[in-house]
C-alpha cells in the first residue's frame, strides 16, 4: 500500500510514497522496533502508531545505515545515538528556517492561502534537489574544516577565547516593535555577527536571538571580533550590543562548549555597559603586549558563582 495524503505535499518533499509502518522498516533493516524507535527519536522523530503507514524506501535506507555503522564497528550504538541527535537538531533548525523563508516568498508573491498547497508542492519541486545538494556540500566543507583543527587536539583539555554579544535592552525593544520589525532585527543581527565573526577569523557557536555565543583559539582574535561587534551597531542604526570576553579551558561536546570559562563569558556580559567589552584578567594577561587594544582595569566585581575578579574594559589601541 501506498499512502498519499490529500495535497500531495509531504509527498512533495520527500519526493517519494511512504510505503510502510514501522514494523516493516525495522523488519527489512534486520532489528527490532524498539531499537529502530531508538534511533528515530534520536534524528528527532516521533513515534508513530503501529499501523501507520508513514515510511518510505529512504527510512529504510537511513535505518539500514546507522544499524551498519554500528555492526562495522566504525561507531558504538551510543555514538551513532549522539551522531544522530546533533544532526536531527542541526536539520530542524535548518528545516524550520527555510519552511519559514519559503512562507515569505509566498506571502510576498500574494499567494492566497487556499493556493497554498498547491504553490508549495510546485516550490518542492525546484528547490529541493538544488537545497539537498547545498546541504551535502556545506556540511562536506565544515567537516574537513573541524576535522583538520581538532585531529591532532586532546578535546578534554581545549583552550579557547570564548565571546558573548547580547543586544541592549532587548525584552524592552521586542514590546515597542512590530513582530516583522523583531524578527528584522534578529535576522540583521544574526547575520551581522555571523559574519564579523567567521571573517574575522571566529567560530560561531550558537545564537539565541538577541545574543551569540563565539570561540577563536587566539585572545587578540576573540578581542577583534568583540571590537568589531560593538563598533557595528553604530553605523548601521541598530540597538547597542555589550561584549564578554574570557580565555581558558573549555568543554566541547557535539559541537557545542560548556565549562567556567564559557559561564564567566557570559556573566562578564550581564556585567558589562552597553557599547562596551569586559574581559577576564586571563584574556587580558594575552593582549597585554599588542598594541592594537587598550586595556583598562576596572573596579573588582563580584560574578555570580564564580567570586571576585578584577575584569578590564577592551578598546581599539593606536596601531
Amino acid at each position: 500500500m501506498t499512502r498519499v495524503d490529500g495535497d500531495g505535499l509531504t509527498e512533495a518533499f520527500l519526493r517519494e510514497p511512504r510505503r510502510y509502518t514501522s514494523h516493516q522498516v525495522a523488519e527489512m533493516a534486520g532489528v527490532p522496533v524498539y531499537r529502530a524507535r531508538r534511533f528515530w527519536r534520536a534524528l528527532g522523530f516521533a513515534n508513530v502508531a503501529d499501523d501507520a503507514v508513514e515510511f518510505t524506501d529512504s527510512d529504510v535506507e537511513a535505518l539500514r545505515t546507522m544499524i551498519g555503522m554500528v555492526s562495522s564497528g566504525v561507531y558504538d550504538e551510543e555514538h551513532v545515538l549522539l551522531m544522530a541527535r546533533a544532526l536531527g537538531q542541526a536539520t530542524s533548525r535548518l528545516a524550520e528556517s527555510q519552511a519559514e523563508l519559503g512562507v515569505e516568498a509566498l506571502d510576498q508573491a500574494g499567494v492566497p492561502l487556499a493556493d497554498r498547497p498547491r504553490a508549495w508542492r510546485r516550490r518542492a519541486e525546484k528547490v529541493v534537489p538544488d537545497l539537498a545538494r547545498l546541504l551535502v556540500y556545506a556540511w562536506r566543507r565544515q567537516l574537513a574544516a573541524a576535522a583538520g583543527r581538532i585531529a591532532e587536539q586532546d578535546m578534554s583539555a581545549v583552550r579557547l577565547s570564548v565571546g558573548f554579544a547580547d543586544l541592549v535592552a532587548f525584552t524592552r525593544l521586542s514590546r515597542q516593535i512590530t513582530g516583522s520589525e523583531l524578527a528584522r532585527l534578529i535576522d540583521r543581527f544574526e547575520g551581522r555577527s555571523a559574519d564579523i565573526v567567521t571573517s574575522t577569523g571566529g567560530r560561531v557557536i550558537k545564537t539565541l536571538g538577541d545574543s551569540v555565543l563565539f570561540v577563536a583559539d587566539k585572545a587578540h582574535v576573540a578581542a577583534e571580533i568583540a571590537l568589531r561587534l560593538v563598533e557595528t551597531p553604530r553605523a548601521k542604526g541598530m540597538p547597542e550590543l555589550r561584549v564578554g570576553l574570557a580565555s581558558g579551558p573549555v568543554i566541547w561536546r557535539m559541537g557545542d562548549v560548556f565549562g567556567t570559562t564559557v559561564n564567566l563569558a557570559s556573566r562578564l556580559t550581564a556585567l558589562s555597559l552597553p557599547g562596551t567589552i569586559l574581559a577576564d584578567p586571563e584574556l587580558a594577561g594575552e593582549l597585554e603586549d599588542d598594541r592594537a587594544f587598550l586595556l583598562r582595569e576596572v573596579n573588582r566585581l563580584s560574578v555570580r558563582g564564580l567570586g571576585e575578579l578584577a575584569p578590564f574594559t577592551v578598546l581599539r589601541g593606536t596601531s
